[in-house]
């Protein structure tokens, strides 16, 4: 009994695939009656609207270039970059880069920090995320790093707290940044005992500041650290 149960079952299931199966292709063949011909004269007003969803011709696309020059010129944007453009300034006015060095942005999210670094004239900047946003960031884990040891003059990160791992993720800035360059994190910003455990987890380096800034329209806590041997 349970044998033909189990038989009729699997037949079932085999006659209901087939039906959904040819049910979609009959709909995926099939034009929509509300579709009209685009050149009859004076159609009905309620005729119209379904008219774009018929329409097999070639429709224009936004290239991945004009959509970014949409959105750096927005207002947003621009303010963002202009509140890491104010921190890096300040940072080359310490003389921690200058626009020949190599920089690398750990979580640079959509670019904004990369951008700003370009504009002020810092041509070898490389931005990472888990997420690319071409051209300005590419893809890579924070926490394995596809560079070399001791590569870039300086590396900056404005959220670490966004780390899965923030050991193992402020190891690969170290590792990557050479002896005497600097690692610049940021974080929600705290007071001095949160930014002592953020120093902490720096194994290699030794603590030059600590101070509130605004980034995106954020206060947030920027710390200095300088790698050494």
């Amino acid at each position: 009994m349970e044998a033909h149960i189990e038989s009729f079952l699997n037949k079932l299931s085999f006659t209901s695939i087939t039906v959904a199966t040819l049910a979609l292709l009959l709909l995926y063949l099939k034009t929509p009656e509300t579709c009209i011909n685009p050149h009859l004269p004076n159609p009905k007003p309620h005729l119209k609207f379904p008219q774009s969803t018929c329409d097999f011709t070639h429709r224009a696309f936004t290239t991945i270039n004009k959509r970014n020059r949409r959105i750096w010129s927005t207002k947003a944007w621009i303010q963002t970059v202009n509140s890491f453009t104010i921190q890096f300034q300040s940072l080359q006015a310490q003389n921690f880069f200058s626009n020949d060095s190599r920089i690398l942005v750990v979580s640079a999210g959509a670019g904004h920090s990369v951008m700003a670094l370009n504009n002020m004239g810092v041509n070898d900047v490389s931005g990472v995320e888990l997420v690319e946003s071409h051209p300005l960031v590419g893809r890579a884990d924070p926490h394995n790093l596809p560079f070399s040891n001791k590569v870039f003059d300086l590396g900056f990160s404005p959220y670490l707290e966004r780390a899965l791992f923030p050991a193992r993720y402020v190891g690969e800035m170290e590792r990557t940044v050479r002896d005497g360059g600097a690692c610049v994190v940021a974080v929600e910003e705290c007071g001095g005992e949160e930014a002592e455990e953020v120093v902490k987890l720096f194994k290699k380096s030794k603590l030059l500041g600590v101070k509130n800034v605004t980034l995106g329209g954020e206060r947030r806590t920027s710390i200095l650290m300088k790698v050494v041997k």
